[in-house]
């Protein structure tokens, strides 16, 4: 099942993905070990999160619940020794400063992190929690992290519920999406500018109708490239009902225009994508859909720029049991010439998610299950992506449930 609730410049991920792309070698599964079980309460629970990781190897994430309020919490995983240590770097009250922060947090090249929280913050409005979601900030001096609400949504035209990672660009504007709200109740795409020494200034640059252009938006991140262009993806809504890829462009007036690149068909074709967008060195995109497909458990797609059209391919078809079910992942590129993702059912007995590859050849793109979670006191439901770190040869992952207490873990992949 789905989550509860549900940058970078385009230029690296297209050297990443150029590499990856390159004919490799077939070679064996890899090992893949939990290095931390979360123990629920003060330490954190379902662990709904991206990870990122910074040039010492520290990983970040968010928990959505437990922390000292049971709000849930920003924390660190830090190697040492051979072990990793654990810290809560903040635990949400619930309160003016958010709750429930789902996602994970996104790294600036000051080591700031930024997320976001789907309740709490100043402005309760129409939302049915203790408040409409907040943006959030979390600034290190000295080894003392201090946590700022930089955006509370209102529940108006700005959205409420915010369930997705933020992107931060080169000039450190922040980009995002709620998946409700706005002036027709169905998410907008939001941008927060930095004011020198002020508050942040929100903008927001769409507002979802419902209609062609989708409704709601994806808990997968926003890309926005080297122009200021800004891409990705509505979970449903869109021409057949079924989501879309959109992009949004900055004008000369300082309005944005939305152009809806593809709209997803449905069975047998892909439909309801959940995870962000990659692109690879050709300018083709690539993602993952939760559902539909030739079996309805969801597939892995390409879109393809032909003669000013988009044109998207079915990659694979996941077929359930063994195999993987219903991704929600955004794939990632590997020093060794795959593609990586999870999916969030099938695999093992438990049907508790799986991590897969991708091998591009001369006949086409070997699908492969590397891995297959089996639950407790391995992790269990993969709802989101992993991470590579500096050499693309080791990866690692949330899981909401699992590890030994059965309140999440974090898991290391190395191919």
């Amino acid at each position: 099942m789905a989550s509860r609730r549900y940058v970078r410049s385009f230029r690296p991920v297209l050297a990443v993905l150029a590499a990856a792309l390159v004919g490799a070698a077939a070679h064996a599964a890899g090992a893949t070990q939990v290095i931390y079980s979360f123990a629920g309460d003060e330490d954190g629970e379902y662990t709904d999160t991206e990870l990122v990781i910074d040039g010492g190897g520290n990983l970040y994430g968010t928990s959505v619940q437990g922390g000292d309020f049971s709000s849930g919490t920003v924390f660190q995983l830090a190697p040492s020794a051979g072990a990793w240590i654990h810290t809560v770097l903040y635990s949400f009250k619930g309160e003016t400063d958010g709750g429930e922060p789902y996602k994970g947090v996104t790294l600036d090249p000051k080591g700031n992190l930024y997320g976001t929280a789907g309740v709490g913050g100043l402005y309760v409005g129409p939302c049915i929690d203790t408040g409409c979601g907040v943006v959030f900030k979390l600034t290190n001096s000295g080894g003392v992290w201090t946590q700022t609400v930089i955006h509370s949504f209102t529940g108006g035209h700005d959205g409420y519920g915010p369930g997705a990672g933020v992107t931060v660009d080169r000039h450190g504007n922040i980009y995002g999406m709620t998946p409700t709200g706005g002036a027709y109740g169905f998410g907008i795409v939001y941008l927060l500018q930095p004011n020198g020494s002020g508050p942040y200034v929100e903008r927001v640059i769409h507002t979802f109708t419902g209609g062609a252009d989708g409704l709601g938006g994806s808990p997968g991140r926003l890309v926005v490239d080297a122009a200021g262009n800004v891409f990705g993806v509505s979970t449903a809504g869109g021409a057949n009902g079924n989501g879309d890829v959109f992009e949004l462009t900055p004008t000369q007036t300082g309005e944005w225009q939305v152009t809806v690149l593809y709209a997803f068909k449905g069975e047998p074709g892909s439909g309801f994508p959940y995870g962000a967008l990659v692109a690879d060195a050709k300018g083709n995109l690539y993602g993952t859909t939760y559902y539909a497909g030739a079996n309805d458990l969801g597939t892995i797609y390409r879109l393809s720029r032909r003669n000013n059209l988009w044109v998207q391919t079915g990659i694979y078809n996941f077929k359930g049991g063994t195999d993987g079910a219903s991704p929600l992942s955004t794939l990632v590129a590997g020093a060794d010439g795959s593609l990586y993702g999870t999916t969030s059912e099938g695999g093992a007995a438990c049907s508790c998610g799986t991590i897969f590859r991708l091998t591009p050849s001369d006949t086409g793109v070997a699908y492969a299950v590397v891995y297959r979670f089996k639950g407790p006191p391995d992790g269990a439901y993969l709802y989101n992506s992993m991470v590579a770190d500096s050499t693309g040869t080791t990866f690692y992952g949330a899981t909401v449930h699992g590890g030994v207490s059965g309140e999440g873990a974090i898991y290391q992949f190395t191919p």
